[in-house]
């Protein structure tokens, strides 16, 4: 018999994919001896069956879950009543918590308070002679199981007014009209219920998307955790609390985390009220603070890491009711990883995996431009909820967010507080502000995890209707303001943004990485200034030089629209000998920067209409500047015109046809290596695009070599040079072994390789794409995350042929791909050199690629 139910005690060795990371914890907290209220959890392959089974509890988990049930009963000397018995003692009043293999925070459902029938509340009132406290319990498990189980709008829910009776009995109706049947008053059907709700919560909308922004896959179901109640909410001896081992916004090594007295867990997570700090509950009650504290130690020492603790104090005494490990800004990450490695908790391997290589990308997120700041107002301050700067244009919900950043605005998203609802437009806007709620809110939480810059609980802002009014000042929708998450300010109007670079600390954190690595992580750069760029960013070279970009300019672009135009090669040659000069210095700056680090020169390789116009305007100019005329050059337009310009004549294609450029570019390339080999060694290498055919390579490999060897030889120097090509056409890839015996390096341009194998185009696909998302045919965008069984099995052909005929050719990857944490993950396994990305990006592909050697 399939086991579906393990009590605690159970699960302690169970692994967390089938009882979920919240389980995991609490089974070995429970094992600890800490004070955990028992429970059981019902699996994650219990979820799959559910949806196996039509969305229906089999009878085979329900009877397992009966029989943790009276376990737990006997566990706890206490009864989990039906409405026929009869209470002589205590009642055990039970929660239904998700709990997936990946943390989801918020994204899936909880029914707190299961078990009142009338005989319990009753009991409980002449037990605990405490009525407001009974009553409010009951109504808080009747607001969530309409929401949960009927899913009825919260508002619709909280709209409801009148005596706890009305209240009551209009709930109940509310429930019966939208599910056609009464509102289940057995207990065990409210317990079957509440799970069902939170097995349906796994395909609700905020937690699809959640799972699609942060690619955790759809397959693995969630796990329920059956646990017993305590009472934060009872009298002013108990509360609730949220709680870290060290600041997770700083990474300081202190308590630190907010208490709420007389309340539940749910009011701390959703903001409906803003807590005190945990120091408040050292200065209420001592001795539960001193107790929490060591616990909190003794959790980060066992699991080697920031905790993030759920506890409630009932009557004076604690429980735990969750442990995870903490969401943490960057900063905060890359210090406590720095932190337990010095500290010899961790070694080199685990330190540099404590860090996402995300989480690296928001460390390059401007700050506020510090001149600007002491110039602007300050409108509201709040809580400094989540670091960083933002600036956007104010909306008020999640659905104008969404509408908003269609159209290309930056978004501030302004709410009392953020829910699971929220999480999409928390995703889409720059930074969040809140009105309610405090540092272990929902919108602090989940903002932190994001990255995004968050301020909560800014109380001094009143929210209108599409407004919001603080210190006299009104921000209606669709005003600028700026978001100081490191400070909680709140001003108005736009700030000036700046990039302040990489602390000590980062590049530390970056220089660890490095040393686990065993590819090189090149950069994609086009001018000097790139490259000096991406060296600051740590980048061992210049894996691809694009050099139709550097055709784009002003002072050139003319020069090759004069050599389009041109009717014959002395014509080409003549608009050619301008633009080497230009080449030449280029080069030659690019080489001194990089100053001995290899850089790869990929030959021209613009579609043709990228340099050409259908505006009356700018043909006038073109020919009054090169002095033809504009029927001339309207005709030639035409004429080069393509049906598919990027299948067309472009690369190797283009050269083919114009071996002038070859000559040209090969001369700047070589003459400028030769200057700048006078301070430094410089090895140019050529890489040559678009090759599908090895005699292609043979009749440009001739002419860069007879072009560059005649230069080398007059002047007198033993400069070696590299010729290579960039396998972006499927073909390229299967005829890999006769390319790779004319070549030195193969470069993967995964962008047209995507596109080719695919038959998709990058510009044009995301019109249907999502659609594919939605229907679960893709599960990601192939242009952003590389595409294993298609155009991985190409590459891995591809190396595989090319190596077998030049052992020593050098493998690269310079498309978006090798700025992708998950391609990263893929390529680690192929026999590669380099990846090469842009400028910004090689600190986290510095990270990635040291990350993948585990």
């Amino acid at each position: 018999m399939k086991k579906f139910v393990y009590s605690f005690l159970e699960a302690n060795n169970v692994h967390c994919s089938l009882i979920g990371s919240k389980a995991e914890s609490l089974a070995k907290i429970n094992s600890m001896g800490l004070p955990v209220p028992p429970g059981f959890i019902i699996t994650t392959e219990a979820c799959k069956d559910y949806y196996e089974n039509d969305q229906k509890i089999s009878k085979e988990i329900k009877h397992q879950i009966l029989d943790a049930i009276l376990n737990l009963e006997k566990l706890t000397k206490k009864k989990f009543y039906r409405p026929k018995d009869k209470c002589y003692v205590q009642p055990l009043i039970l929660s239904a918590r998700s709990g997936a293999e990946v943390s989801m925070p918020g994204m899936m459902d909880t029914i707190l308070n299961i078990g009142f029938t009338n005989e319990v509340i009753d009991y409980l009132i002449d037990e605990t002679d405490e009525p407001k406290f009974v009553n409010d319990t009951y109504l808080r498990f009747l607001r969530m199981f309409l929401d949960v189980n009927a899913e009825i709008l919260k508002n619709k829910i909280d709209s409801i007014t009148g005596s706890f009776q009305d209240i009551v009995f209009k709930m109940k109706k509310l429930y019966e009209e939208k599910k056609g049947c009464p509102f289940p008053e057995d207990t065990h059907e409210q317990l079957f219920c509440a799970i069902d709700g939170v097995f349906r919560s796994w395909n609700n909308k905020r937690a699809k998307y959640y799972r699609q922004v942060n690619n955790i896959p759809e397959d693995g179901g969630t796990a329920v955790t059956v646990q017993m109640m305590v009472f934060g909410n009872f009298q002013e001896n108990s509360g609730t609390g949220v709680a870290f081992s060290r600041n997770p916004i700083s990474g300081e090594k202190h308590l630190f985390g907010e208490y709420l007295t007389n309340a539940q867990g749910e009011d701390v997570v959703a903001g409906t009220r803003t807590p005190s700090s945990i120091d408040y509950l050292k200065k209420k009650m001592p001795d539960v603070y001193n107790e929490f504290s060591n616990v909190s130690q003794n959790l980060e020492d066992y699991f080697i890491d920031i905790q993030d603790m759920e506890f409630t104090v009932e009557k004076g005494k604690l429980y735990l009711l969750q442990t995870r490990r903490a969401k943490r800004s960057p900063i905060a990450a890359i210090r406590t990883a720095l932190d337990f490695l010095n500290r010899g908790k961790i070694n080199i391997y685990q330190a540099i995996n404590r860090v996402k290589p995300e989480q690296i990308q928001m460390l390059l997120h401007p700050h506020f431009d510090k001149l600007s700041l002491d110039n602007a107002t300050v409108i509201a301050k709040g809580l400094p909820a989540a670091p960083g700067a933002s600036v956007g244009k104010v909306i008020f919900s999640s659905k104008d967010a969404k509408l908003w950043k269609e159209k290309g605005e930056n978004v501030i998203l302004v709410r009392y507080e953020t829910s699971a609802e929220d999480i999409e437009g928390m995703h889409i806007a720059e930074g969040i502000l809140t009105s309610c709620g405090g540092m272990t809110s929902h919108a602090a939480v989940v903002a932190r995890g994001m990255g995004k810059c968050c301020v909560s609980g800014c109380e001094e802002i009143k929210i209108g209707k599409n407004y919001f009014i603080s210190r006299e000042t009104k921000i209606n929708e669709g005003d600028f303001i700026s978001l100081d998450g490191s400070s909680g300010n709140v001003y108005v109007g736009k700030i000036k943004t700046v990039n302040e670079g990489f602390s000590e600390e980062i590049i530390q954190f970056l220089n660890l990485s490095d040393k686990c690595r065993k590819i090189l992580v090149m950069a994609n750069a086009d001018s000097p200034e790139d490259v000096a760029q991406a060296i600051s960013m740590g980048a061992s070279g210049v894996g691809l030089c694009r050099t139709e970009h550097m055709f784009f300019a002003n002072d050139r672009i003319n020069l090759m629209r004069e050599m389009i135009l041109a009717p014959n090669s002395k014509g080409r040659r003549h608009a050619l000998e301008r633009l080497f000069e230009f080449q030449k210095q280029d080069f030659q700056k690019m080489f001194d920067v990089a100053s001995g680090r290899p850089i790869v020169v990929r030959l021209l390789d613009p579609p043709l209409n990228e340099f050409l116009t259908d505006s009356k305007e700018d043909i006038e100019k073109i020919s009054y500047d090169l002095n033809i005329e504009t029927l001339v050059i309207q005709e030639t337009f035409q004429k080069l015109k393509e049906c598919n310009p990027m299948m067309g004549h472009r690369g190797c294609r283009l050269l083919i046809s114009y071996p002038e450029i070859v000559k040209m570019q090969t001369s700047a390339i070589i003459l400028a290596a030769l200057e700048s080999s006078r301070k430094t060694n410089v090895v140019p290498e050529i890489m040559v695009p678009l090759v599908c055919d090895v005699e292609e390579i043979k009749f440009l490999k001739k002419i860069i070599s007879e072009t560059a060897d005649e230069l080398i030889k007059n002047f007198k120097s033993e400069l070696t040079y590299k010729i290579g090509t960039m396998i972006e056409v499927p073909r390229a890839a299967l005829v890999a072994e006769k390319i790779a015996k004319e070549v030195d390096f193969f470069s993967f341009g995964t962008n047209d390789l995507t596109q080719m194998t695919l038959g998709l185009s990058r510009d044009d696909a995301q019109k249907f794409l999502k659609k594919y998302y939605s229907n679960n045919i893709y599960k990601f965008d192939p242009f952003v995350n590389i595409d294993i069984d298609g155009v991985g099995e190409l590459m891995k052909t591809a190396i595989k042929f090319g190596k077998n005929s030049n052992p020593n050719l050098k493998i690269g990857i310079c498309g978006e791909h090798a700025g992708d944490p998950k391609s990263i993950n893929f390529f680690k396994n192929l026999d590669i050199d380099y990846i090469s990305c842009s400028p910004f990006r090689v600190p986290v592909a510095r990270l990635s690629a040291a990350q993948n050697i585990l």
